[in-house]
């Protein structure tokens, strides 16, 4: 017994089929319906069909013989076989004007819905959908599948979630971050102000230029020359220094996993983004898709603006291949699931072949949430018996699981070329340092622009002041002690490290002296003139940023 026949008996199993052929001393209990059925197959038994299908690879598609007949292959004919086989029936495949599942701007009488619509063909062997305009004209089977429609477009080199030194932040993060180091340091100066003012212990209040300093050398970890002795001060600078901890923790947690372990995303992941985004698209002519997008009582019909400014396109071709430059070029393609599983497949096994590098290999990347789905089945002419004769073994070939394997045969068990390759040699690329290289930029950039304002303001200044100075008149020195300034030194700040190492220095520095870790921190220990010994800590590089004179 052959492997078809093993099919149609599985079919026939447990059904009234062994029933009807196998034991007539029950035919006189057949019910009208299945007394109709009889007669239906008993009709269709030796007669010649003609059959109409389309080009849907590899659901349907048709093939040219050396004399010229035509034959039909797919999916959609493998059913159409065990058809035959359990009918006994023949057939000739018959196609349309044009490869149109449904003709464009309402004419039918050229696609394969028209055909069936005039009764050209008996009925469509290929997968169509049942959408509310097909069935005006055409009846269709019970359901063979539910058709998916998905997004292909070329890989892209990055993911829409960003890559580089902006990555662990979305860009709302970043401008928060922004507003707090820029408005972080008036705050400490308006506070500090307002507390000189009904707090008076002598401790003025912080400018607006040292507060700027302090936020933004604490957001790079640096020290500062201020030490407030107010509470209110210290709890201010305590609070941006938390601030900028956490911060750096969850920066550099979430740089590290999006340099390594980050999931990769598109930029187009439901329909909705074609739109938003502007991005181009191509579909084939004359298919579901064009009629869904012009159809104004279908949910996808606001991309039929993208169609009329030509951002969307609708194509014939003869091969899927030949979409592949569109593609290439920046497009996305809506087709069927199974139609771009296998285009995508067939384009990695050339690839392969050509020998082209393992990681270059996987050109295109399939958006991961479909376009839209239809249920789908053959289609008959209105009031056609054969969907009555039909429509049970069809629903025992879904039952079964049938369609579903002839669908995917062809097909590796694995996701061909899935969103995320899982590569483990994740390396560095230029693109992923774009942001420091902009940093040095702008940094440059800054300094030039600050050294070309202070030589303007010195130059503004300095003919100011030789002006000034012509217009004046001398004056006599009053000696008097009321008139004379004296610098008021203020004893709750540290030395400056002149006086500690100068030339009238109070300690002996020679080149025998030592320096000692204390706590984590390095300090020269030196002798006082009087022969004690000091501890003073070294001063590091990072210090001199923040000097500043009086």
């Amino acid at each position: 017994m052959t492997g078809l026949e093993l099919i149609i008996s599985s079919i026939c199993n447990a059904t009234f089929c062994e029933v009807v052929y196998d034991n007539p001393i029950t035919d006189t209990l057949l019910s009208v319906q299945q007394q109709e059925f009889l007669e239906i197959a008993e009709d269709l038994n030796g007669k010649h069909l003609k059959i109409g299908t389309y080009d849907n690879y590899p659901l349907s598609w048709v093939h040219t013989e050396d004399n010229g007949k035509l034959t039909g292959r797919g999916v959609a004919f493998i059913v159409l076989d065990i058809l035959r086989e359990r009918f006994n029936f023949t057939f000739d495949v018959v196609t349309p004007a044009k490869n149109f599942e449904i003709g464009v701007r309402g004419r039918i009488k050229d696609s394969l819905i028209g055909l069936v619509n005039s009764s050209q063909v008996d009925m469509a062997a290929a997968f169509l959908p049942v959408v509310y305009k097909y069935e005006q004209f055409v009846d269709f089977s019970t359901i063979l599948d539910e058709g998916v429609w998905m997004m292909m477009l070329q890989r892209p080199k990055e993911s829409a979630a960003g890559s580089g030194l902006l990555a662990p932040f979305e860009i709302q993060v970043w401008y928060l971050i922004l507003a707090a180091v820029l408005s972080y340091g008036p705050c400490i100066t308006l506070l500090t102000y307002l507390r000189s003012k009904v707090v008076k212990d002598g401790e003025k209040n912080i400018s607006l230029s040292p507060s700027f300093w302090f936020v933004y050398g604490a957001l790079l970890k640096q020290g500062t020359t201020l030490a407030p002795e107010a509470n209110t001060t210290r709890i201010l600078f305590t609070t941006w220094w938390l601030f900028i901890i956490l911060l750096s923790a969850f920066y550099t947690a979430n740089l590290t996993a999006f340099l390594t372990l980050s999931k990769f995303t598109l930029d187009i992941e439901y329909p909705e983004d074609l739109y938003k985004k502007n991005y181009r698209w191509v579909a084939p002519e004359g298919s579901t898709v064009q009629y869904v997008v012009n159809d104004a009582n279908e949910d996808l019909h606001f991309l039929s603006e993208m169609v009329a400014n030509g951002r969307a396109e609708f194509r014939s071709v003869n091969v899927d291949r030949q979409f592949l430059p569109y593609v290439t070029a920046g497009a996305v393609l809506v087709k069927e699931q199974t139609a771009i599983d296998h285009l995508m497949f067939e384009d990695y096994l050339k690839k392969t072949r050509d020998k082209v590098p393992e990681v270059k290999r996987c050109t295109y990347v399939v958006a991961p949430n479909p376009f839209m789905d239809k249920l789908r089945g053959f289609a008959f002419p209105k009031k056609s018996k054969l969907k009555f004769l039909f429509d049970p073994v069809l629903t025992y070939l879904l039952q079964s699981g049938i369609v579903t394997y002839l669908e995917h045969r062809d097909l590796p068990s694995t996701k061909i070329c899935p969103l995320d390759l899982q590569s483990k040699d994740r390396k560095l690329r230029n693109s992923d340092l774009s942001m420091t290289y902009m940093l040095m930029g702008v940094g440059l950039a800054t300094a030039i622009a600050v050294f070309g304002g202070e030589m303007i303001i010195r130059y503004y200044v300095r003919i100011k002041i030789r002006t000034n100075r012509g217009e004046r008149t001398k004056t006599k020195g009053v000696n008097s002690s009321k008139h004379r300034r004296f610098r008021i030194q203020d004893d709750s700040n540290p030395p400056p490290y002149d006086s500690l190492f100068g030339h009238n220095s109070r300690y002996k520095m020679n080149g025998h002296s030592t320096t000692k870790i204390v706590n984590g921190r390095e300090y020269w220990v030196v002798g006082t003139v009087s022969g004690d010994t000091r501890l003073i800590p070294v001063r590091t590089p990072s210090a001199f940023l923040y000097q500043r004179g009086k």
